[in-house]
């Protein structure tokens, strides 16, 4: 592995450091996001935010902006409330001890090992979904992978070899030191990333295909065994764009709860299949609109939500700014700067498609 690593590790910006800030930021984006969509992000916010004393001191609302776009908002929230007790606790130093990191909020076992070993070279062993494919079609493990009893075997098997890594190894071609137990974590992610893949995996270009029980026992489909996911649930909402005077009416969502202190248009979740706006607004929003023109559909997916998202450009029959401290008036200039969740910034998009931000 180590070797297959040294040859074939992609060249990505967080490996090229072992700054532990720039890697917590690296794998925290990464968590169920892909490299590619990932990169921009990491850069944007390593140029905005460059160390931990930084993004203790900066407002939630430039940090919520910086990650609008990759979903699940609290782990950004949780990156900046760990990085304000690092700077109070440690005197803005990364912890390297595994016991103090995984207090932090949102860092847990697989981020701790992940930061100690990558950033550190300490033997600590990851755990990501990358990984469990990989070991547990290379030792054939046929129990529910996601079961306890099976999660505890390959944290075990995934800490000997991290620590028989920390005895042995061939250096990255673009470092000049050896830093085994980085290399061997990040060989068994990116080999689960690059060749062994969910499906289709190309066992022909992997190192291990030789030894690989799953390829031997030709059950590579099968294998890991996961529980059936649940099924897709399909959900209707309405939003409005309602403008007055050349703004428009936008709400900040309250501590706690989905999307927590970002900020949105007016919108409703509907029961019945074909919406009546103007009742959705008055019912659920407690809105009195005028006549409202369906100007798009938005369809996005959460976790197992499929979601529809009717958008009806609406003029108001009366001011509803004063009805919450949570809600104002945007001109068109200042939309882009708030954090919206990502359905929402297509209803900025939507707007001025159809030079709808000019009134």
């Amino acid at each position: 592995m180590l070797q297959w690593y040294a040859e074939h590790a992609r060249d990505l910006p967080w490996r090229r450091t072992q700054d532990p800030y720039a890697i917590w930021i690296s794998e925290i984006m990464l968590q169920q996001t892909q490299v590619k969509t990932v990169l921009p992000y990491w850069t944007r916010w390593m140029r905005r935010l460059p160390d931990i004393a930084s993004l203790a001191r900066s407002r939630t609302e430039t940090v919520l902006k910086l990650w609008a776009g990759l979903g699940y908002y609290s782990r950004a929230r949780n990156l900046k409330r760990a990085a304000e007790l690092i700077l109070q606790n440690h005197d803005g130093e990364f912890p390297r001890d595994p016991g103090i990191m995984a207090k932090l909020p949102g860092i847990g076992r697989y981020t701790t090992g992940a930061i100690c070993s990558i950033a550190f070279n300490q033997p600590t062993p990851i755990l990501d979904g990358n990984v469990i494919r990989v070991l547990t079609r290379f030792f054939g493990i046929l129990e529910d992978s996601g079961a306890t009893t099976t999660r505890t075997r390959l944290w075990k098997i995934a800490g000997q070899l991290v620590t028989l890594a920390s005895t042995q190894g061939i250096g990255l071609k673009h470092t000049s030191t050896t830093r085994h137990c980085a290399d061997l974590n990040q060989s068994l992610m990116e080999l689960g990333a690059l060749i062994c893949s969910p499906r289709e995996p190309n066992c022909g270009a992997c190192p291990l295909q030789a030894r690989c029980a799953a390829h031997r026992a030709n059950m590579i489909p099968q294998i890991p065994a996961l529980k059936p996911k649940a099924a897709m649930r399909s959900r209707l909402f309405v939003a409005f764009a309602i403008s007055r005077d050349g703004c428009f009416l936008v709400q900040k969502r309250s501590e706690g709860g989905v999307n927590a202190q970002l900020w949105e248009f007016p919108n409703a979740e509907c029961l019945e299949d074909e919406p009546d706006p103007e009742n959705s607004a008055r019912l659920t929003l407690g809105l009195e609109l005028g006549a409202s023109e369906r100007i798009g559909t938005i369809r996005h997916t959460i976790t197992r939500n499929r979601i529809r998202l009717e958008v009806y450009h609406s003029k108001p029959s009366h001011d509803p700014s004063g009805t919450s401290p949570l809600t104002r008036w945007c001109p068109p200039s200042k939309l882009a700067q708030l954090p919206f969740p990502s359905a929402h910034r297509k209803i900025v998009e939507l707007l001025a498609n159809r030079q709808l931000l000019r009134t």
